[in-house]
């Protein structure tokens, strides 16, 4: 009797935590089957792991999460929130006073409440909590690894790092969003394997209550003016695309 091995499709994606990061980002982690938050490398200053944008008097207006010490020479698992006592409070004043008229406010807010007054000091953990809440608002079932550090990659950089982790999950995919295309090789995947993936996200577009549009927002803003079942939808809006 001949006996067949079933071969099994897995989809990989590997991303740093982001401060309540734009659909985009749901966009990945709802296409592949495990999402690994990937925090043992070194934290961006300006970039968008603490930092991000609302829509305030119909414009982009940004806001920031404290980091103590924050250092490009810092890995993110090693950074602390600088936590004054204030700074939870400010911020939520902030989004009440944005979005208080939305449709989905009564709604929405208290889940934001929650995980900004969430008290865990340590900044990839406090992330963790954040991205896992919202992927439980949004009815996003992926499978989300915490932390990096289990793959004891430390001693690998770039790319060797990705295909590390890739190799030890079983990944037959990987996924990564469009703006990391220059920074992975396929054929370097091929080797091992693993077919490289790009997610591209269109251009989501929905009605915030005035005239013009303003677009790559937090998370929060889509939240605040459209129903789950509508971001549902959104979060299919995106395509794959393959770079040689």
């Amino acid at each position: 009797m001949q006996t067949y091995q079933v071969f099994r499709l897995m989809k990989l994606a590997i991303m740093q935590p982001y401060f309540f990061p734009y659909i985009g980002y749901f966009q990945l982690l709802k296409a592949v089957d495990k999402f690994v938050i990937f925090d043992d490398v070194n934290f961006i200053k300006k970039g968008w792991i603490n930092r991000n944008r609302i829509l305030l008097d119909n414009k982009a207006h940004p806001f920031t999460l404290p980091v103590e010490k924050a250092s490009q020479n810092k890995r993110i698992n090693e950074l602390l929130i600088a936590d004054d006592g204030k700074w939870k409070n400010k911020l939520l004043k902030t989004i009440r006073a944005a979005y208080i008229k939305t449709p989905m406010f009564n709604m929405v807010f208290p889940i934001i409440e929650n995980m900004i007054r969430h008290e865990n000091p340590k900044l990839s953990e406090y992330l963790y909590y954040s991205i896992l809440k919202l992927c439980e608002y949004l009815n996003i079932n992926t499978q989300i690894i915490d932390s990096s550090a289990k793959y004891n990659t430390a001693h690998l950089k770039g790319q060797e790092k990705i295909i590390d982790i890739c190799l030890k999950e079983k990944a037959t995919h990987y996924f990564n969003l469009i703006g990391g295309v220059d920074l992975y090789n396929t054929n370097d995947f091929a080797k091992h394997n693993i077919q490289l993936f790009f997610l591209k996200s269109n251009n989501v577009i929905y009605d915030q209550c005035h005239s013009g549009f303003v677009s790559n927002l937090s998370i929060i803003d889509i939240m605040m003016f459209n129903s789950v079942e509508n971001i549902q939808i959104m979060l299919e809006q995106f395509a794959v695309i393959t770079h040689d």
